[in-house]
Parts: structure tokens; sequence; C-alpha cells
């Protein structure tokens, strides 16, 4: 969506807020013997307490509140009985409804000790979303972000996921633009201010490529190598852009 107006942008800063506190309360959650069931309830119970409502299970009928992944789970995991060892890196991705607006984010936890190379991956996705915002500017094509993104991690050491990116969100999870974390040609949509996007680094360790699990939700890297994520929900403007889902 664009923004038309003081209050579409109020509507989307308030389900930005409600993102925040759900991602604030399960990070603080993680630890080692949790199940991403359990993740799940912290995230649900912040979200419910706000009025808002699953946007995933919402729109898509997903069976759970929030997507949570464990290492080579890359996105899109069902919170269950999987029980978190140190060593995990867990991605918690939270999208929510309230009041007809919708926004999203994510963030990759590590369990306890990891190694440094999963460290890397970590830092890395936040450092290529960071890169990203010098280009997420009304008038830059969206293919800019991609370039932005996978200059960092390739520079790193790492692999951008393909199949998976950022999106236009306000009405519904997914809109347009697509947002690929690579400068895909086809991407050459001009910025304009007062665009609602996700900008989303989603990256492996390894080859980058992926597949859809037997459960037709999970995104698993096809070299089962561990993977990270990081996204906000951001406002384009002439500067800097808005980020809607951060403190």
């Amino acid at each position: 969506m664009s923004i038309n107006g003081p209050e579409e942008l109020a509507g989307m800063r308030a389900a930005g807020a409600i993102v925040c506190l759900m991602l604030s309360a399960m990070k603080s959650a993680v630890r080692p013997g949790i199940t991403t069931g359990e993740l799940d309830e912290v995230g649900g119970g912040v979200m419910t307490q706000h009025g808002a409502r699953s946007a995933p299970a919402l729109v898509y009928k997903f069976p759970g509140v929030n997507c949570i992944s464990v290492n080579e789970e890359a996105v899109h995991g069902i919170p269950g009985k999987r029980a978190l060892e140190s060593g995990d890196l867990v991605k918690l991705d939270v999208t929510i409804e309230k009041d007809g607006f919708m926004a999203d984010a994510a963030v990759t936890v590590p369990v306890g000790e990891v190694t440094e190379e999963r460290q890397r991956l970590i830092e890395c996705t936040e450092r290529a979303f960071a890169k990203a915002m010098l280009v997420a500017r009304a008038g830059f094509r969206v293919s800019e972000i991609g370039r932005a993104v996978e200059r960092e991690v390739r520079r790193s050491g790492f692999s951008v996921i393909r199949d998976l990116g950022g999106h236009g969100i306000g009405r519904t999870i997914h809109e347009e633009p697509r947002v690929p974390n690579y400068p895909d040609p086809e991407a050459n949509q001009i910025l304009e201010e007062g665009l609602v996007i996700t900008v989303e680094p989603i990256i492996a360790a390894g080859s980058g490529r992926s597949f859809v699990a037997p459960d037709k939700w999970t995104v698993v890297t096809a070299d089962r190598r561990p993977s990270a994520h990081y996204e906000h929900t951001l406002v384009i403007t002439k500067g800097a852009p808005i980020l809607l889902t951060a403190v």
C-alpha cells in the first residue's frame, strides 16, 4: 500500500508497534529447552492483549500464530513440540493485523552459545539490511535494494536464498512490489514516497538453494546449512525510511 494521510500512517504505526512488542517478548523467552510452540504462545499472548490477529492465520490459514524456524529452516516454520537446544538459530517471524492494517518483522536469535559461523550469519543479515536502507528511498529502483543486500552477503561469504524476499504490505500480507534480495532486472519499479514494503535479507551459510518441506509450509535449505532472517516493515520517504516495526 501507499500511505495516504496521517490516519493511515497512524494505523500502520500501531500495527508495527504490536509486532515490535511481540518480537521483544518472544526474544526474551528464547532459551534451551523451550519449545517453538511455547514461544508461539508468548507472542500470541501479547498479540491478543493488544487486540490484534495473526495475519498468516487470517490470510493463509497458517497453523500457528507466528512463523518460527530453526537452523536449516529458513522461513514459515510451524510452531510445535520442537525444543530449542544450545547452539540453535531460531528465526521469529511476526505478522499481525490490527484495525485493517498489517505489519511484519523478523529476527534471528542465537540459543545459548552458537558457533562463530552462526553468529556471523546473524550479523550479516543485519548489516545487509542496514546497507539496503541507504537505497530504500524515493527515486531508487526496487532492484537497488537487492543489489545492496546481495553485495554485503557475498562479501561475508554467505548466500542469498533467492526464492525468498521482501514485499509490499499494508492491507494484506503480500502486496506489490516484490522486493528480491538480489538485483533482479525485473524488479525495476521506482520507489515512491509513501510506499510500504518489507526489506528482509534471508541468507544461508551454504548454497542458498531451498525447498518446501512435506508439511507444505516450511522452507528448508537444500544442503541443510543454517540460515538467518532479519526484517522490518518500512515506509519509503525522500530520505531515510520510516521503520514501523523498530523501537
